[in-house]
């Protein structure tokens, strides 16, 4: 490890190392994951940070990324004679930009916008020669394993990583007071559900959060704000509801914002909210919470 990085290298233990981002991995950066194992070195989520201090101090020989967002690809060019893996359902993302818009879901001009951001930014590098894996292969570097854990919603192949040692990598399970992010075309609200009770029954040492919670030492800490983290769903779903009181349609629902606070500006959150307001209605319909009272307009039950 290069004196760059100083005391924003943390190490957990003789393998691991987690290389934090400004501000303990606010986006747009994050915290990218280093794992030296006696065959391979491996980073999981080169972030903004690792390409702006030029690399990791040392040879690369694969990267991992968590799933397909920019924050996860940015470090993906720096190390073009890695080998690039990925779930296989999120592969698209890092082959092309044009998948990776994809993978979001945006169009017309938001969609060109984001699409330089995410070049000019993020340093998107195309790898048409990533590989993709499933829930449960293994990455033995030597000494030390990586576990790949398929946890989707945010995405549809959205992973986490249990890795020997006792470390578990959450990736965008952040545990932050903002909640689960599921606003994209590849999410999926009951994934999401569904990913949060299973990474609760994780055991390790250390959790660590690609944002802002950075690492969580201790099971009793990490399951109190999994709960917490989780029960932001419910408290957007009966925002919703209790909006819904009167005749509402999508485009009210994006206007009045449930995700992002109103001063919040960014390129997609329009379609952020548009997608988020779509699943939570899927889930009202299915749970007879609301009706269509007329094309377009929906209303509480």
């Amino acid at each position: 490890m290069t004196d760059v990085w100083g005391d924003a290298a943390r190490v957990l233990t003789d393998h691991v190392t987690v290389l934090t981002g400004p501000d303990n991995g606010a986006y747009p950066s994050g915290n990218s994951i280093l794992v030296r194992g006696a065959g391979e070195t491996i980073v999981i989520d080169p972030s903004v940070t690792v390409v702006e201090k030029g690399g990791v101090g040392m040879p690369v020989d694969a990267i991992i990324n968590s799933h397909a967002h920019e924050d996860h690809l940015a470090g993906n060019g720096l190390f073009p004679d890695a080998r690039v893996h990925i779930h296989h359902d999120d592969v698209l993302g890092a082959v092309s930009v044009e998948g990776l818009m994809d993978v979001y879901g945006l169009e017309g001009q938001t969609r060109a916008d984001f699409t330089a951001q995410v070049i000019d930014e993020f340093h998107f590098s195309p790898r048409p020669d990533a590989e993709g894996f499933s829930d449960g292969h293994v990455f033995d570097l030597g000494g030390i394993s990586i576990e790949a854990v398929h946890l989707p919603g945010h995405t549809k192949g959205h992973s986490g990583f249990r890795i020997d040692g006792g470390v578990f990598f959450l990736s965008d399970i952040d545990l932050t007071g903002f909640g689960p992010y599921y606003g994209d075309a590849w999410s999926s609200l009951e994934q999401f559900d569904e990913s949060l009770r299973r990474v609760r029954e994780e055991e390790a040492d250390w959790y660590v959060t690609f944002h802002h919670k950075g690492i969580i030492e201790g099971r009793e800490e990490f399951l109190a704000k999994v709960d917490g983290f989780h029960a932001v769903i419910d408290r957007r779903h009966n925002a919703m509801l209790d909006y819904l009181a009167e005749p509402r349609s999508v485009a009210d629902m994006v206007a009045t914002r449930f995700v992002y606070r109103p001063h919040v500006e960014h390129v997609f959150a329009d379609s952020v909210e548009k997608r988020t307001a779509e699943l939570h209605l899927e889930r009202m319909v299915t749970r007879g919470e609301v009706a269509e009272v007329e094309p377009g307009l929906w209303q509480a039950a």
